[in-house]
């Protein structure tokens, strides 16, 4: 039975020098990692990954402040710098912040610093600076069970309004691996299917549908129970089996602190102008 799973790194393990139309290059200090380009759509049948770059980021887990916490940060702004095209920007969360483990995307949207508005709203010599900043909107309006509106309609119709020049997409993310579980951030510039990896996929958000890039950023916070038995025991699991999500215990701390830590790399990415401790004053 194949693994559920979100990461390129996963879909793709062990197949990496097997398969043509795809590199694998690595890197890193604070972060392992490891970058996957598909040159073309061949796989997007077999394994749901279309042409593009994957970025994973691998470190210690993301629910504890390491001492390596800034380095984190920075090393994910640089990563997110060579994703996110010139111009105005659209970030939207994906997920219901009522459901914990599916709770990253609304989390880090609110700590994102919304910029769009104020060139209309400061004109003053001192506002100047802030006035500078990348225009950047926000928006996390649920899910479909909550709203009856498939969320990439919605995402669709907003960039019809704003016509922004990128969309950038954060959700949580099922994994394969559990030693990945709140610990990787996966960066890609392919978009995403909401849901894909829990075997709930809604429309998905990608360059073709909105006509824009779509970047998509996220960690996963969830693995499928018949996963970790195989993992434990090398067994295959009777189809007739029921199969659940796991998710871990300290869910609450890990979608907090990885929802901030995405925040402040993305700040930072999109006003390089701006330093750690303004993004941290300004929330």
């Amino acid at each position: 039975m194949k693994s559920r799973t979100d990461l390129a790194v996963e879909s793709l393990a062990e197949r990496i020098e097997a398969v043509g139309g795809v590199r694998q290059y690595c890197r890193g200090k604070a972060f392992s990692i490891t970058e996957i380009v598909i040159d073309d759509d061949s796989y997007l049948e077999t394994i749901g990954k279309g042409k593009g770059r994957y970025i994973t980021l691998e470190g210690s887990s993301l629910s504890r402040y390491s001492d390596d916490y800034e380095a984190m940060i920075y090393e994910l702004a640089e990563e997110l710098t060579t994703l996110i095209p010139d111009g105005e920007v659209l970030i939207v969360g994906l997920g219901n912040n009522d459901i914990t483990p599916d709770a990253l995307g609304p989390q880090t949207a609110a700590k994102i610093i919304a910029t769009r508005h104020l060139r209309d709203e400061l004109d003053s010599d001192e506002e100047k600076f802030l006035t500078s900043l990348r225009r950047v909107s926000v928006f996390a309006g649920g899910v479909l069970g909550q709203t009856g509106i498939e969320t990439a309609e919605i995402v669709r119709a907003i960039c019809n309004e704003l016509k922004p020049d990128a969309v950038i997409a954060i959700d949580a993310l099922a994994c394969s691996d559990v030693s990945r579980l709140g610990t990787t951030i996966q960066l890609s510039d392919s978009g995403i299917s909401p849901g894909s990896g829990v075997s709930n996929a809604r429309r998905a958000l990608t360059e073709e549908q909105l006509g824009v890039p779509v970047i998509a950023v996220g960690v996963p916070t969830v693995v499928d129970m018949h996963t970790i038995v195989r993992s434990l025991t090398g067994s295959s699991i009777c189809g007739d089996i029921p199969n659940m999500m796991v998710t871990p215990r300290d869910i609450d701390r890990l979608t907090e602190r990885a929802s901030q830590l995405i925040a402040f790399g993305l700040n930072l990415a999109l006003h390089p102008t701006l330093s750690l401790d303004d993004v941290r004053g300004l929330f």
